[in-house]
């Protein structure tokens, strides 16, 4: 059978979308998961989004990685909030469901701004920091990162980590408030031209750190531009918001 699917991008970072309503995708098929995302013989993404149900939320979002596995993705869930607006089962605002927990956001002229996860645990090492953001992120500061060797360095960081391993973000500081960002994702297994997780990952860090004193990050990507706000309290991260664009850019039917 024929499935319809819209297809979306937040900075780059592009995704799948299906209205699962029905139930009829097959979730445990990760071979077919990994199709779908193959950029030469499938449609192409970085991971496949499901809106379903969600019982006292607006809706659910179930998020795969190219690779089929689950997790939580913030430019996917930005996506999600922009295709579930697309259903018309949200208008500006919602509070739906993922795996990580329940999420508000909000939409304004094409731009999600949304909640992420309170974060409080950070692993300060020498050279990186590691945190929790939906996902596992690790943290490391470059000095040329447009010359940097994303993917050959950050499969070897990536897989240095327990199963299920880490993301991986390498970061340069511009000004004050201002962190270039690059990131190599797992599931994907490549660097990506974006991850909201990751950024978010990156602005909580180097506050941190003490790399900056602003809950107002700018993160430019490869795939745009990004923005973090949080506050902070006794090293407990509240409020803490991903925003930027998410856009749709075509719809078509997938054999399933």
């Amino acid at each position: 059978m024929n499935l319809p699917f819209l297809k979306y991008q937040g900075t780059g970072n592009d995704f799948v979308m299906i209205d699962n309503r029905t139930k009829i995708f097959p979730k445990k098929n990760t071979d077919k998961i990994s199709e779908i995302c193959d950029r030469h013989f499938g449609i192409g993404a970085d991971g496949i989004i499901l809106i379903e149900e969600g019982a006292d939320y607006d809706f659910k979002m179930i998020y795969y990685n190219a690779d089929g596995s689950e997790t939580f993705c913030g430019n996917g869930a930005r996506c999600a909030v922009a295709f579930a607006k697309h259903l018309k089962m949200i208008d500006q605002e919602t509070t739906f469901t993922a795996v990580d927990g329940s999420h508000f956001a909000s939409v304004n002229d094409g731009i999600i701004s949304l909640q992420m996860i309170d974060v409080s645990e950070f692993q300060v090492k020498e050279n990186s920091i590691f945190t929790f953001t939906g996902t596992q992120h690790h943290v490391e500061m470059v000095n040329d990162l447009e010359e940097y060797p994303v993917y050959e360095n950050g499969r070897k960081i990536r897989n240095s980590y327990e199963n299920p391993g880490s993301n991986v973000n390498f970061a340069q500081q511009l000004n004050d408030t201002t962190f270039r960002v690059r990131t190599y994702e797992k599931g994907v297994e490549n660097e990506t031209l974006a991850c909201g997780t990751g950024v978010t990952a990156v602005a909580l860090a180097m506050h941190k750190t003490g790399k900056t004193e602003s809950n107002n990050i700018s993160l430019p990507v490869e795939g745009g531009l990004l923005e973090v706000s949080f506050n902070e309290e006794n090293g407990v991260y509240t409020n803490v918001f991903l925003k930027g664009p998410a856009t749709f850019v075509f719809k078509g039917e997938i054999k399933i």
